[in-house]
């Protein structure tokens, strides 16, 4: 695996059960984005979007980790209403499962989102007909993949739990900044997770804080990680913020 010693840390031991997203360095080109992640976890989650879309798996064929892929999801609605719009979605992230069955990678993707209130009834069918769809290049690319809960962004699918019969027997990605800025984290935790997004705010806006920068309650959110028995993502907003974040869950984990 390549190694940066540049960016090695005192506390590289630790990092062992956490993942961490490149969205903490979303500003940097893919390659030097993973130099510095892979020195400190063996876990990492691409955001296959701007300086790190994958045009194929080769950028991550160097690496030993164990990777996740975040799906596109600026320029795809696979709840669109729009049909053309909603296939090439499905098109999209299925290229996305063909570059992830090359590395042995799991997928998140997010449900899709609505223009008008009025047309949430019909999102939500397309979005039940994209996930079908996901489920057979799934399986035909035998690459697991998730659905993640959306932020407090208005007409967004999967806000909260009332909508998860949304993704029927579907894998569940639980990000839990999007669940508290809800304020609905506490019943998001007691279902299933195959995949977390670890990340804080002050419940008003999607920040992407380091844990412990905000007002999450992250005891209950690790005992439902270790319940379901999964590495989390810390998806946090700066590489600093990744540090800070590993020290404050290891401290919980300690309790």
């Amino acid at each position: 695996m390549s190694r940066s010693e540049g960016y090695k840390y005192s506390v590289v031991h630790l990092f062992i059960m956490f993942g961490v997203s490149t969205f903490c360095l979303h500003d940097q080109p893919l390659p030097a984005a993973l130099e510095r992640i892979a020195a400190i976890t063996d876990f990492i989650e691409v955001m296959d979007e701007g300086l790190h879309a994958l045009e194929n798996a080769e950028p991550l064929e160097n690496y030993s980790s164990r990777f996740a892929i975040h799906a596109p999801c600026r320029g795809t609605n696979i709840a669109s209403l729009l049909e053309p719009i909603r296939v090439a979605s499905v098109e999209v992230i299925g290229q996305c499962f063909f570059v992830a069955a090359t590395v042995n990678a799991s997928v998140v993707v997010h449900p899709g989102y609505f223009a008008w209130a009025e047309e949430r009834p019909k999102a939500q069918d397309r979005c039940k007909k994209s996930i079908s769809e996901l489920k057979r290049l799934s399986d035909e690319f035998g690459v697991p993949f998730f659905i993640e809960n959306m932020g407090d962004w208005d007409y967004f699918l999967l806000k909260t739990p009332d909508e998860m019969s949304l993704i029927g027997t579907t894998s569940f990605a639980l990000d839990v900044g999007h669940a508290h800025q809800n304020r609905c984290l506490d019943r998001f935790l007691a279902y299933p997770a195959g995949h977390f997004h670890l990340h804080d705010n002050n419940g008003n806006e999607d920040s992407h804080l380091a844990v412990g920068d905000g007002t999450i309650d992250f005891i209950p959110v690790m005992k439902a990680v270790k319940k379901n028995g999964v590495a989390p993502i810390i998806e946090v907003a700066t590489f600093d913020g990744v540090i800070r974040s590993i020290e404050k869950l290891n401290a919980i984990n300690a309790i």
